[in-house]
């Protein structure tokens, strides 16, 4: 009898969520294949994720669907903190809806729409396969250090098991992870859970109610509305100690909850799609990785939805995974590299969870006494210069330094930030994002000639060098006047006293060389501290050959 092998693939993807198919994709960008595992045949067709920021918008960017989700997105305008009888106490406006990245800072969507956006890239990325109707029923960790994973999961349509082998597992399977339960890791409760309950509605006629985000700022019944598209509304209620939701969701009752916000708008034109009770929980995983077994997006975190950072958590993961797995499955660099995921991501998702809490607790904890005191406070609070831009700004705390972090120095871009996303000008003078010219590997970002240690250290990394003075100036219209792009500008006065800036992959700040007195070279600094971190982002023949070209 003729035993058939067990299928293997490079990387195997538990779920068909946001992050499980950005990590596939990524991957793919990278020239990675993976096999994509989901149960549901299309996307999950009810609503849930409605927000994603301007720093998850590059990440769409990354994946090449940013044009079409714009398409379909709607920047939100800003928020207004009101109390338990609808008086404002607070308005913050966005004056400028652009953002650091390039993109709107807070975009509102339906989640199923840009599921289908990027299952729909799927088609250009043939390295990536994606089978639905399929349940993950086990996920057994290798018996030892280098072998693959083994995979064992249903087909629904024939009731057939079957087994897979797998260099690499991302568990982007939920909140109820099998991978997370099969690699030991536990959730770890940073916050009390509360009960809230979801309701989404569409309505064609538009309703009566500012259009921005409100916060019902009450203890007896604190409530988020918001306008999701053209003609969808969610709110969100908290509910009461010992309220069941049931007790909410007969239309009499839920009509009397949304009332505020719907005068005048006939009852057969609002159309509840889903009411939901959830548990909001403030949550992070103790262990992300058990040897090529990764947690991503809820199997590893989960956090209330007070600053809508849940999903775009999950896609940050994705981001910051994919190139180092794809640098290690490819003989580009030390496994050891893989490390830096859990250390990166756990101490970001964990103080973003904590940011969450304590701002849904500034917004409707406490009691009658905290109330007054927030009508008290919060509308001198609104009146203050800058009181916007600082509540409605990205929430995104920047890497701690680390191996692929470097240290901070006085005058220079920050390490573990963020590089800015301009409009800058092209080889053919036409205006796109900086990360349509950088590529999708490492990048030096510079102002000055090039040292050959630094010169050596691009070609080991294979990165694209991209000088600030090729496109700091171009015509002007009569074709004899140039002039600075505002893009380019602020670009440089980003770089600020650098005189080059490396990019990871992901395009964090990795190191800095300080500039150049004029006529000399830049980047023996830089080059030097990467002995640091290259032994990681390097084969070891790589590492050897920078050694050898350092030392001569």
């Amino acid at each position: 009898m003729t035993t058939t092998a067990p299928e293997h693939v490079p990387v195997a993807v538990i779920g068909a969520g946001p992050t499980g198919l950005t990590a596939a994709t990524l991957l793919a960008r990278h020239g990675v294949p993976s096999l994509v595992l989901e149960r549901h045949r299309a996307p999950y067709p009810l609503p849930r994720a409605v927000h994603l920021d301007d720093e998850v918008h590059r990440i769409l960017q990354a994946v090449g669907i940013h044009e079409p989700f714009s398409a379909i997105a709607r920047p939100a305008r800003g928020m207004r903190l009101l109390d338990g009888s609808h008086r404002v106490l607070a308005e913050f406006l966005r004056d400028n809806p652009y953002g650091w990245h390039g993109f709107p800072q807070a975009n509102m969507f339906d989640q199923p729409e840009l599921e289908q956006l990027l299952r729909d890239n799927l088609e250009k990325h043939p390295l990536v396969t994606l089978r639905g109707g399929i349940e993950v029923t086990a996920v057994t960790p290798p018996p030892h250090s280098g072998a693959p994973v083994q995979v064992t999961f249903r087909d629904e349509d024939t009731g057939v098991s079957r087994t897979l082998l797998a260099d690499a597992v991302l568990g982007c399977d939920g909140a109820g992870s099998l991978v997370r339960a099969s690699s030991g890791s536990r959730m770890q409760d940073l916050a009390t859970p509360q009960q809230w309950l979801v309701v989404d509605v569409r309505c064609s006629p538009p309703l009566p109610a500012w259009d921005g985000v409100h916060q019902i700022c009450d203890p007896q019944r604190a409530a988020t509305y918001m306008r999701v598209g053209e003609d969808r509304y969610r709110w969100e209620f908290r509910l009461r100690t010992g309220e069941q939701p049931e007790e909410l969701t007969d239309r009499g009752r839920l009509l009397a909850l949304i009332a505020p916000w719907t005068r005048g708008i006939p009852e057969d034109e609002l159309h509840v799609l889903r009411t939901a009770s959830y548990t909001f929980r403030a949550q992070v995983a103790d262990r992300w990785r058990n040897g090529r077994m990764f947690l991503l997006g809820d199997a590893a975190h989960l956090t209330p939805p007070f600053i809508g950072q849940g999903m775009g958590a999950g896609m940050r993961d994705a981001h910051n995974l994919a190139w180092k797995l794809a640098r290690v499955l490819t003989g580009r660099a030390s496994e050891a590299l893989l490390d830096t995921y859990q250390a990166e991501r756990h101490r970001h998702a964990r103080q973003l969870i904590r940011t969450a809490v304590a701002v849904g607790a500034v917004m409707t904890g406490g009691g009658t006494g905290t109330a007054l005191a927030r009508t008290a406070v919060l509308p001198a609070l609104s009146r203050l210069p800058g009181a916007s831009g600082f509540v409605l700004s990205a929430v995104s705390p920047p890497l701690r330094p680390g191996l692929l972090v470097g240290s901070r120095r006085l005058g220079h871009p920050r390490p573990g930030t963020l590089c800015p996303q301009p409009l800058v000008p092209g080889a053919d003078g036409a205006l796109r994002l900086l990360d349509d010219l950088l590529g999708e590997g490492f990048a030096l970002l510079t102002t000055a000639p090039l040292s050959p240690a630094l010169r050596a250290l691009v070609r080991a990394l294979d990165a694209r060098v991209v000088h600030l003075r090729d496109f700091r100036r171009r015509p002007g219209t009569d074709g004899a006047e140039h002039h600075a792009e505002p893009g380019t500008s602020a670009l440089a006065r980003w770089m600020g006293t650098a005189g080059a800036v490396l990019l990871r992959p992901d395009r964090v700040v990795l190191a800095t060389a300080a500039r150049p007195r004029p006529g000399r070279a830049c980047g023996d600094d830089l080059a030097a501290a990467a002995a640091v971190w290259a032994p990681l982002c390097l084969a070891p023949q790589a590492v050897r050959d920078l050694q050898a070209a350092a030392e001569t």
